[in-house]
């Protein structure tokens, strides 16, 4: 069992049971480890220990991190959203095909592919030579449907695989400090309101989330809170373009592509990377 596969037994099993608050002796046999080898295990992956970890995943904070992303879309609001700006953290630079790319499906164009591992399982990258293309994490033993997809999405363009060049793209995706690097490139097909919805979101930052309703009233209007969920539906870069930042306005975490288990798991390991951040 790989890393995230046992953090993500203790997320779930935190999802039953955190009103019982268990105690790292409990969690460490649900991952399948000793105490000591669960703690050291955790605090790498996330920074914190688990029972700060286990203060992320709490509704009540959730909810407080909800209201800090009001202030956020305000201010990008402000900024208005016909050039990509600031964009977040990564430094993210979204760069959307013509119509007449979007046409052409993807022919004359080389895509260099691969498995890599994140902190969030086993992922598949794409990348053109005008930027990544795909990002989407690959669960179970079926990575051909992984790529399946990223045809569907590409279908004329030809297809290189190089698990080593994935693996050094996605050691530059998955870092919540970005001092001294490259900005990352993103290339994607969308249609207008698409690409716009996300350009706004990748200005929430990490540790800040927002509602459907509250990004629908930057992008267009709180009435659209449906039209932008679907947007984020078809976002081809999951993480990248950070729709796991997106929850209902309940604080209920609500869908994800990936999984709920991993959007959990996403926002509470930026929480807690935060938060960490702070104390030092």
């Amino acid at each position: 069992m790989k890393d995230y596969e046992r953090v993500a037994a203790v997320i779930r099993y935190l999802d039953e049971h955190h009103r019982e608050q268990p105690d790292l002796t409990c969690l460490a046999e649900v991952a399948g480890l000793t105490p000591y080898h669960f703690h050291r295990l955790f605090r790498s992956w996330a920074g914190v220990t688990p029972k700060d970890f286990l203060q992320c995943l709490t509704l009540a904070h959730v909810k407080s991190l909800l209201k800090q992303g009001e202030s956020v879309l305000d201010v990008s609001l402000d900024a208005g959203l016909s050039s990509p700006g600031r964009l977040h953290d990564l430094c993210v630079t979204l760069e959307a095909a013509t119509p007449g790319e979007m046409k052409a499906r993807g022919e004359g164009i080389d895509i260099t592919y691969g498995f890599a591992d994140s902190p969030f399982g086993r992922c598949l990258v794409g990348e053109t030579a005008r930027g990544i293309c795909h990002l989407s994490f690959v669960d179970g033993d079926a990575p051909e449907d992984a790529v399946a997809c990223l045809r569907r999405d590409w279908p004329k363009a030809r297809l290189l695989r190089d698990d080593s060049a994935a693996s050094v793209t996605a050691s530059r995706i998955f870092v919540l400090s970005t001092d001294g690097q490259t900005p990352l490139r993103a290339f994607v097909r969308g249609t207008a309101f698409q690409v716009r919805v996300w350009r706004a979101l990748l200005e929430v930052e990490p540790g800040s989330l927002v509602s459907y309703g509250q990004l629908a009233s930057v992008v267009c209007s709180s009435k659209a809170a449906r039209a932008v969920g679907t947007a984020l539906a078809s976002n081809p870069v999951a993480y990248l373009i950070p729709c796991h930042r997106v929850i209902r306005r309940t604080g209920v975490t609500g869908r994800y592509g990936g999984g709920e288990t991993r959007k959990r798991a996403m926002i509470a390991w930026e929480a807690a990377a935060l938060e960490a951040a702070r104390r030092c």
